[in-house]
């Protein structure tokens, strides 16, 4: 057999397929549905994933304020941050950033962006997330489809 009966098939820009999908957020675990979300925007669940292409879709979180985390980590978890000056590390529990206006995107943004690559392209890809705390999308227009996000691993 002179050539291989197989082809390693690779995605670009143009032949990438994304599509526009909506994930219920609402009693489920912080961490797990980061995770999954993360998976769908980088496209690890498509057969022609592509590691240095943004060939993921693009995922609408709707009812993100009723996201949950077990046991005490609502109130004990501490995420820090720093602000670049002389004592300016700040310290915010979930519970805290919740309470916040837009606290529900600020949280799951940061969940999310910490699965994905730390370099440009996972900052593109980040800009396909779009978190709702209501029920309600502004992206009908898209035509999105729901998904179960029970149903992936």
């Amino acid at each position: 057999m002179d050539t291989l009966s197989y082809k390693t098939i690779s995605a670009n820009k143009e032949t990438a397929q994304k599509e526009w999908v909506v994930v219920d957020a609402t009693d489920q675990i912080l961490g797990r549905l980061g995770s999954k979300v993360a998976k769908l925007l980088r496209g690890k669940y498509k057969p022609n994933f592509t590691p240095n292409v943004d060939c993921g879709d693009n995922v609408i979180i709707i009812n993100a304020d009723k996201v949950r985390l077990t046991g005490k980590k609502m109130t004990e978890r501490i995420y820090y941050s720093y602000t670049g000056y002389p004592g300016g590390q700040r310290e915010n529990t979930p519970a805290s950033i919740l309470a916040k206006p837009n606290g529900a995107d600020k949280l799951l943004r940061r969940v999310v962006k910490g699965m994905l690559p730390k370099n440009r392209l996972g900052a593109k890809m980040l800009d396909n997330l779009y978190v709702y705390a209501g029920g309600e999308h502004k992206h009908e227009a898209q035509s999105p489809k729901q998904i179960d996000i029970n149903q992936y691993k």
